[in-house]
């Protein structure tokens, strides 16, 4: 089994105040999530506001946050678009600079059948080394990937695993029990973490382990134990601020708490916006209700 662990963050990316990307955050940003219980980093997903980043940017991010976090942690290279040889060039280049898989998204506008899904991700893998991770957001893309073609992808000895973010527990359910044993099922939806553990998945692409990481990464450890009454109580505990994280389209709140706790990663780039003033201060008050992780109480220096 590819490990890149149960708790894996997907990572904003930060921007100066000029909007250019904010590397040596983005490296302080990738330390404290680590330090905080995330195994791996999604660099360049949805969170990381992957269609506004240029190719170079997103190179040397992969770089950089590699060489930043070493072996404390594992670098998942978002990689693709709705274009397959550009998809695989970019695939090449992350392998080129040493991250550790790639998270290949379901393409997005030109809207493929479901055999069109197949061969596109069979394409990318086959030209890489990389364990991939493929990636299902109907809300995003507009178009749902089917438990059959996760399951026939399955088959490709470098696809491992699936971010599933369709929040169809009965699709999930088929690819657990369809797929080969160590086929890693990872939730795509912070509210659903819990509930696909429960249904045999693997962990959780997060976006809410931002803030409360070691809380997450706690709820998953007592779930894989078998102590669903404490794990429930972290799940219930957490609804609230999985709520405020998407009352718009993220990465918009998150930046927005970010940047109000002090840990600055700028406004999201266009066509993306700044949290509106009324949605900020009620998101500012959750905050100050909650226990946030170690590295956002600090100096973002010390990170």
């Amino acid at each position: 089994m590819t490990s890149f662990g149960r708790l894996v963050t997907a990572m904003a990316t930060p921007f100066t105040d000029s909007g250019q990307v904010d590397y040596g955050q983005a490296v302080r940003l990738a330390r404290g999530l680590v330090a905080s219980g995330t195994d791996s980093l999604v660099v360049s997903g949805t969170t990381g506001e992957s269609p506004s980043l240029t190719r170079e940017e997103k190179v040397r991010l992969f770089s950089e946050i590699k060489a930043a976090i070493g072996t404390t942690g594992k670098v998942i290279a978002g990689t693709s678009n709705y274009n397959t040889t550009e998809s695989i060039d970019l695939t090449r280049e992350a392998e080129s600079v040493g991250v550790d898989g790639a998270l290949l998204v379901v393409p997005y506008y030109n809207k493929p059948p479901q055999e069109g899904l197949y061969q596109h991700f069979k394409a990318i893998a086959g030209a890489t080394k990389l364990p991939c991770i493929l990636y299902n957001v109907p809300s995003r893309t507009a178009l749902n990937m089917t438990a059959e073609t996760v399951v026939r992808l399955s088959a490709v000895e470098n696809i491992v695993g699936v971010k599933e973010a369709s929040g169809n527990l009965e699709q999930i359910g088929e690819i657990i029990s369809r797929a080969p044993r160590g086929f890693l099922v990872y939730s795509g939806n912070d509210q659903d973490t819990l509930p696909i553990l429960a249904i045999g998945g693997y962990g959780v692409v997060s976006v809410a382990s931002h803030l409360a990481g070691e809380r997450i990464a706690e709820m998953i450890r007592l779930a894989v134990g078998g102590n669903s009454e404490e794990a429930s109580a972290i799940h219930r505990e957490l609804i609230p601020l999985v709520r405020a994280l998407f009352q718009t389209t993220s990465p918009i709140p998150l930046k927005a708490a970010l940047n109000s706790l002090g840990f600055n990663v700028g406004k999201p780039r266009l066509p993306l916006v700044e949290l509106e003033a009324r949605q900020a201060e009620s998101l500012r008050a959750l905050l100050g209700r909650m226990k946030l992780d170690r590295y956002l109480v600090q100096e973002p220096a010390s990170v």
